[in-house]
């Protein structure tokens, strides 16, 4: 019996919702499986990659370059692990660990495949897939799976250093989908860099690492995959590493021209005193010297003269980010953001310049440096607009007044700069009794320790504590050794240290472990200010989800200003160029890059080398090579005559004595 026609006038109205609904989520859902899926080579940060698909090599190499010869470098300090992974050690990181993702050198924040052979995301970028190369190999020859790269992440983020956890935090699950396909899925959508730097993490072998114990630190090179490889090593004084013959990725277009010498000893010296004098004597080749003073005075020798070792200055175009004296607000004593603007006014980088850098740098005034990110006059538009949403939360200079670091006449007596710091220390509630600062309240005297690693800092440092003695402080300085000094970094034991917070040209993720409350509390980040500040959490989590490059723009400058008017720094200085100094044995392409130097896609050249060693060994001052002594003495006939005629009167004077 069939419906009567009132029950199907009933029926009608749902049967066509059902039927409504269904068409409409089939198109839906065909739409997001299609449309809003991206499959790709690479994946650019905004816009799209600059290189095909099919493209042969990056442009700023020569594909063709030779493969041979050594280069020898030098490092400071010394080293006792090879596990860089672990808040463990002074470890030192080679070659032999590569990254799902690489990026390229001639255009922002570009990420190709290397381990993963092709990229999956959606428009959202909540989730990422990689698919890796077959081909891809570890150096036993076992292939890099999916295992591998799950195994990696899960273990950098519980027992790896702190910044992966910050890095990564955003990583709501990674699931197998085959051997070689793994995926990212994400708790925040829309964040642009997450599928990029997911890209970055360092790919382990899982079972490499399942008999040994990874929160160890180890002198033994563990498994890579990449194009060198530890062959030879004394702890603390030297590493050799040649590179794979055989290695995976030799013919990636990626790695086109570069990875050139077969062979790389690093040698490591007490300091750079000893490096510069290993470096104008042949022992070492290459050497960035990133100290002003020696830059001028300690290369006016033979070789450089002779065109044997060449003195360069390489432009970049890199953000030079932030270096300055930190204050660590953990302390008491530095909490007032009166008593760090102060401290401010001692510092003359006028005459600091003038008289140890000879002129050659630029007062940072800026996180940004050298980049669009930087703040710049007062803030408009975009960057307005989000600072106003922070009114009162916020110092009101930030909408008032460009910042400025303090600015003196070069004389070394910074005389109305200090008085400008005893009147913001008198707000602050210090006052001098007997020719020291003292705080009103508790009676305390004003005194600090200043760490230091380098001992090239000290004569920076000690007219910085001179004219803070003037203000009644007292300003320790302490050098320690570079494991003391990691020791304390990652303990935060210090009062204040000087210190560089490098970026990028496009801010993201790693701001989490440079400025947020939760890396203040976090052993080992890179918030060494202990800054605990809500409102610059909020600016990070905007500049990490800004939907484009303008956004980007105005979110890291509003940090910007907001870090720069709480005083954190005493900023320090910059140069917008990399200076290079090596022995004429060495060719590079002439395509220049915004990174400036970038030493593996240089080559050996024998035809330069062989020429060089030529006029060396006509050199009689110098001789055949380091160390070698010349073929014939050039000491004159009177030296000789002198040497007898002095020690015959020695003889007949003493033997008068003997006999009165």
């Amino acid at each position: 019996m069939g419906l009567s026609f009132s029950k199907r006038l009933c029926v009608l109205p749902r049967q066509l919702f059902v039927t409504l609904s269904l068409g409409l989520a089939v198109l839906l859902f065909s739409n997001i499986s299609t449309a809003a899926v991206h499959h790709a080579h690479a994946i650019a940060m905004y816009g799209n990659p600059k290189y095909p698909a099919d493209f042969a090599n990056f442009a700023y190499v020569n594909p063709k370059a030779p493969k041979g010869g050594t280069l020898r470098l030098a490092a400071e300090g010394t080293f006792d692990s090879f596990h860089p992974y672990i808040p463990k050690g002074n470890a030192i990181s080679t070659g032999s660990i590569e990254t799902l993702l690489t990026e390229s050198r001639d255009e922002p924040f570009t990420a190709y495949g290397l381990i993963a052979e092709s990229i999956d995301w959606p428009d959202d970028r909540s989730w990422v897939i990689f698919t890796l190369r077959p081909e891809a190999r570890w150096y036993d020859g076992q292939p890099i799976t999916a295992d591998d790269v799950i195994w990696s992440f899960k273990i950098l983020t519980t027992k790896g250093l702190p910044q992966y956890r910050f890095y990564y935090r955003s990583v709501s699950k990674v699931e197998k989908l085959g051997p070689r396909r793994v995926r990212f899925r994400f708790s925040e959508k829309n964040n642009r860099e997450l599928p990029i730097i997911v890209g970055q993490i360092p790919v382990l072998p899982k079972h490499y690492w399942a008999s040994r114990d990874f929160s160890k630190t180890t002198l033994k090179p563990p498994l890579g995959s990449g194009p060198y490889r530890v062959t030879s090593f004394e702890a603390g004084r030297y590493v050799v590493q040649e590179r794979v013959k055989d290695y995976w990725g030799k013919d990636l277009p990626v790695n086109k021209g570069l990875y050139n010498f077969d062979r790389i000893r690093t040698v490591y010296y007490r300091d750079a005193v000893a490096i510069r004098l290993a470096l104008k004597s042949g022992d070492i080749d290459f050497r960035q010297e990133n100290q002003a003073k020696a830059w001028a005075l300690d290369y006016d020798v033979a070789a450089v003269k002779k065109g044997w070792l060449n003195k360069e200055r390489v432009p970049h175009q890199l953000p030079t980010g932030m270096q300055g004296f930190v204050f660590n607000t953990r302390r008491s004593l530095f909490q007032d953001p009166r008593v760090r603007e102060a401290l401010g006014y001692a510092f003359d980088f006028e005459w600091t310049n003038r008289n140890l850098f000879f002129n050659g740098y630029t007062r940072t005034s800026s996180y940004f440096s050298n980049s669009k990110m930087a703040s710049r006059d007062l803030p408009s538009g975009q960057e307005l607009t989000i600072l106003r949403s922070f009114r009162g939360k916020i110092p009101q200079r930030v909408f008032t007044t460009k910042f400025q670091p303090p600015v003196t006449n070069g004389s070394g007596w910074p005389r109305q700069n200090l008085l400008k710091a005893r009147d913001l220390l008198r707000q602050a509630g210090w006052q001098v009794r007997n020719m020291q600062l003292v705080n009103t309240r508790t009676g305390r005297p004003f005194r600090f320790e200043i760490l230091l690693v380098a001992q090239a800092f000290e004569r920076i440092v000690l007219p910085f504590t001179r004219n803070l003695k003037r203000l009644g402080i007292e300003a320790r300085v302490r050098l320690v050794d570079q494991s003391q000094y990691i020791n304390r970094l990652r303990s935060f034991d210090y009062d204040m240290l000087i210190t560089v917070w490098g970026q990028s040209e496009n801010p993201g993720n790693e701001q989490r472990s440079d400025w947020t409350s939760a890396a203040a509390k976090q052993p080992g980040s890179r918030n060494l200010a202990g800054i605990h500040d809500p409102v610059v959490d909020q600016l990070v989590d905007g500049i990490i989800a800004a939907p484009d490059r303008k956004q980007l723009v105005a979110y890291t400058r509003a940090l910007d200003r907001v870090l720069l008017w709480s005083f954190y720094v005493i900023p320090n200085w910059h140069i917008a160029a990399d200076r290079v100094l090596y022995w004429d044995k060495f060719s590079r392409p002439p395509v220049p890059v915004k990174v400036g130097v970038m030493v593996n896609r240089w080559w050996y050249d024998t035809v330069k080398a062989t020429n060089l060693a030529a006029r060396r060994a006509g050199d009689p001052g110098l001789g055949k090579s380091t160390g070698s002594t010349p073929k014939t003495s050039t000491r004159p006939w009177w030296g000789l005559l002198f040497v007898l005629l002095a020690g015959g009167w020695l003889w007949w004077y003493y033997r008068r004595r003997e006999h009165g």
